[in-house]
């Protein structure tokens, strides 16, 4: 089988190079009000990634519940195999690198890899990598991770163009979902200037400022969750700054 980029991630890449920035929100199935938050998010996101650390409950419902609110592509964050469904229409294909235990590495997407193909789920290859202070998080926790200091931003620098060289166009820096502060802007500079691929952060982005000036720094995606659940009319602002920093970074390109 021939692996192509698929409709999905032409989107996400073609949104980059026209308006310089991905906003992806980040929806826990475990959340009560899903119905509701999509409702308030739909409009201001770029795509919709379902998934979380901690077990899934009726992953299918859920998928097909945001699916009647949206048209928005719905991509699968899995922490595990149990975290595919076949209404969504991709998922992130990704290795937890810096995990101490080559189950996240490596096992766990090859057992889920039957039924990415059988649900005809579009891969999207990613390095997943977590930041300080990530291991006080639920990720961290759970992916039995070697964090990654925030204080040597060439390490995880060294992350991306490994997985670039490994096939990967996508990296995701990950400070853990709730982490007290985001991963710092030197890191994400770095990273994407050695790599040259696409760069997601996530993680500690509470304050639209905060996702203008990871833009700016280089990021080419934003990812908020933690912070929908306690204020989806928040998803607004947090677009607008996401897309106005993508801006002037493409104006800063052509200079």
């Amino acid at each position: 089988m021939e692996i192509k980029i698929g409709k999905v991630e032409k989107k996400l890449t073609q949104i980059i190079e026209e308006e310089g920035a991905v906003y992806l929100t980040l929806l826990d199935p475990e959340e009560e009000n899903i119905e509701e938050i999509s409702e308030k998010i739909k409009d201001y996101t770029d795509a919709i990634m379902v998934g979380g650390s901690i077990g899934i409950i009726d992953l299918d419902e859920k998928v097909k519940t945001i699916k009647k609110i949206t048209k928005l592509p719905i991509i699968l964050f899995p922490g595990n195999v149990d975290g595919l469904s076949k209404y969504a229409d991709a998922v992130f294909y990704m290795s937890l690198m810096n995990s101490t235990n080559t189950y996240w590495v490596v096992t766990a997407p090859t057992l889920g890899a039957i039924t990415i193909l059988k649900y005809k789920l579009e891969p999207i290859p990613m390095a997943y990598l977590c930041i300080e202070p990530a291991r006080k998080t639920a990720v961290g926790y759970i992916g039995e991770i070697r964090e990654i200091p925030q204080n040597k931003p060439n390490i995880t620098a060294m992350y991306c163009l490994s997985a670039k060289f490994f096939g990967m166009r996508w990296a995701y820096l990950e400070a853990g979902s709730g982490a007290e502060y985001p991963v710092n802007n030197e890191t994400i500079a770095l990273s994407k200037k050695l790599s040259n691929i696409n760069i997601i952060v996530g993680g500690g982005i509470r304050k639209p400022e905060i996702a203008y000036e990871k833009v700016l720094a280089g990021a080419d995606a934003i990812v908020t969750g933690n912070l929908l659940e306690k204020n989806p009319n928040a998803v607004e602002m947090m677009y607008d700054a996401i897309k106005r920093a993508g801006k002037e970074k493409l104006k800063n390109k052509v200079k």
